[in-house]
């Protein structure tokens, strides 16, 4: 068997190391079919720079300027009967329906009367205009967690649908899932705790709407 010469014996010892490394790194993971943080998680964006030393600044002789936050600022607003709730933050629009004002009792098709309310919630989506909406369904916790699952996720698929059919052909990427008893936002000890539990919420990233005199505002 030949010698190694000098450059040989260098190119198979890096051959050997890349083939090491190769095997040693992990490949990417695949995207999970769940979403990567939980429903109503909020992301604030980092805060604005600001030029201490700018000649626009009144600080008074000696002052200084506090460190930049930004504030979450949440509006929530709910209907007598607690039926339908929207949440506001600096980011995302959140309605909530109770799911008997959606379906029958223990069922995924839609009551009539649903239609408006879900029609209602499309033209916001459209006055926002984005670019990635989510319908989450939830429930009580009663009966077995994998039914919670399968009902949960058919009512979600159902008020998607419904928005689908009444965007039409808009772009938008939509994101159904169904959590069961998981992320209560009421206690589940008492029946009117489980009925806010019982819900369809359907999410998405705030635009700038326009009002009457055309001026941007952050109200949808």
């Amino acid at each position: 068997m030949a010698a190694l010469t000098p450059r040989t014996a260098t190119a198979t010892t890096l051959t050997s190391l890349v083939a090491a490394l190769a095997w040693l790194t992990p490949a990417p993971a695949l995207a999970d079919d769940e979403p990567s943080e939980p429903p109503g998680t909020v992301s604030t964006p980092a805060p604005p720079d600001v030029d201490a030393n700018s000649p626009g600044l009144k600080l008074a002789e000696g002052a200084t300027l506090a460190e930049a936050k930004v504030l979450d600022i949440k509006s929530v607003v709910e209907d007598l009967g607690g039926e339908e709730r929207r949440e506001d933050t600096n980011t995302t629009v959140t309605f909530a329906l109770q799911a008997e004002v959606l379906f029958p009792k223990d069922s995924a098709k839609l009551n009539p009367e649903a239609n408006a309310r879900i029609e209602a919630i499309a033209k916001e989506i459209e006055a926002q205009n984005p670019s990635t909406v989510r319908v989450f369904g939830f429930t009580d916790n009663l009966g077995t967690y994998a039914h919670g699952v399968t009902l949960s996720k058919n009512r979600a698929e159902a008020v998607h649908d419904q928005l689908a059919g009444s965007l039409g052909s808009a772009d938008i990427t939509f994101e159904v899932r169904g959590y069961s008893e998981d992320y209560p936002i009421a206690d589940n000890s008492s029946e009117e705790g489980r009925r806010k539990n019982r819900r369809v919420e359907v999410s998405f990233p705030r635009g700038a709407t326009t009002d009457e005199t055309g001026a941007g505002s952050g109200q949808g």
